[in-house]
């Protein structure tokens, strides 16, 4: 995610190059076969071009809208993850301490399952991470699972539902011995079903893309309009004697749409690990730090700060 209020004017050029080279060639013919050759022909209606723009800024308007949707819904949806977290750890161990006046309290096996619980929660949020910018199953995951439920998971073809199996076991496990009572299992099941419904949700938007047809389409009004720009231009500023302004003018005016345009693009998939995307490795870091306090540790993972204006 961009933590930063100005960007570098390189890095901009990197998303926008290829329809300013585009436009900077296209201006440079028109204004040398209209002004050199003098093929004043080649001069259109500016009329054309106010329809090209209209139409364009209805796809503009519509794609950067939809995207940015997309954006913050995941934004959302990983704020949900953070509470949810929070809430099922202080569950787990509010439950588990609850039982000490009963006569089958084992102090040291409640602790044990507070640990363990807590720690698979953070693994979750890790595997989830990994698992929507298909990653490989990160090393932070092993010490917070054992090493035979490490190898299990490393097999799972689903990590963060294959985690939420396990966590669940281990509640009903709890139950069983005494560990957990009463109807604490459903209370702590609530919580991970929104769990999975986040991560369903997540999925929804990594595995469902903005239609195509807006994608395509956006991207040929675009060239169009560009194409036919410096045409409808060249003519009328010929007529006040500075039809050399058509180049300048092309450039600029295609930077903004193609910005405008990339803009829109690069919000669409919030999950693939770029500076723009939702900061899914801050969130994890937010959230482990949590977990871990609630289980009353002090040696915290370090808190991630943005580098050069970026939080990952």
């Amino acid at each position: 995610m961009i933590v930063k209020k100005n960007f570098h004017p390189l890095k901009v050029l990197t998303y926008t190059w290829p329809p300013m080279l585009f436009s900077t060639g296209l201006a440079l013919l028109v204004f040398g076969l209209h002004t050199g050759a003098g093929f004043t022909q080649i001069a259109l209606p500016f009329m054309i071009v106010g329809v090209l723009g209209t139409a364009l800024a209805i796809f503009l308007g519509f794609r950067n809208s939809s995207s940015y949707q997309r954006w913050w819904e995941a934004r959302q949806l990983w704020g949900g993850i953070v509470n949810s977290s929070r809430i099922f750890s202080r569950l787990v161990c509010t439950f588990a301490d609850s039982h000490q006046h009963q006569a089958n309290y084992q102090k040291k096996r409640s602790e044990a399952f507070k640990k363990s619980l807590v720690y698979k929660q953070i693994a979750w949020v890790h595997a989830l991470r990994f698992h929507l910018r298909e990653q490989p199953l990160g090393q932070e995951l092993k010490p917070l699972v054992s090493e035979a439920e490490f190898t299990r998971l490393a097999q799972a073809q689903n990590k963060p539902n294959y985690l939420q199996k396990m966590m669940g076991q281990q509640i009903y496990t709890a139950m069983a011995d005494g560990t957990l009572g009463g109807f604490d299992s459903f209370q702590m099941e609530g919580q991970l079903a929104a769990l999975a419904n986040y991560q369903g949700s997540c999925e929804r938007i990594k595995n469902t893309p903005m239609p195509r047809q807006y994608h395509y389409f956006t991207r040929v009004f675009l060239y169009v309009f560009i194409l036919f720009f410096p045409l409808g231009l060249v003519g009328a500023l010929a007529k006040m004697g500075i039809a050399w302004v058509v180049v300048p003018v092309t450039v600029v005016v295609a930077f903004v749409f193609s910005a405008i345009e990339r803009t829109g693009a690069v919000n669409e998939d919030p999950f693939e690990n770029r500076i723009q995307d939702v900061p899914l490795t801050t969130l994890c870091n937010t959230i482990e730090r949590d977990l871990r306090e609630t289980l009353e540790e002090t040696q915290l993972p370090p808190k991630l700060v943005p580098v050069d204006g970026f939080l990952f």
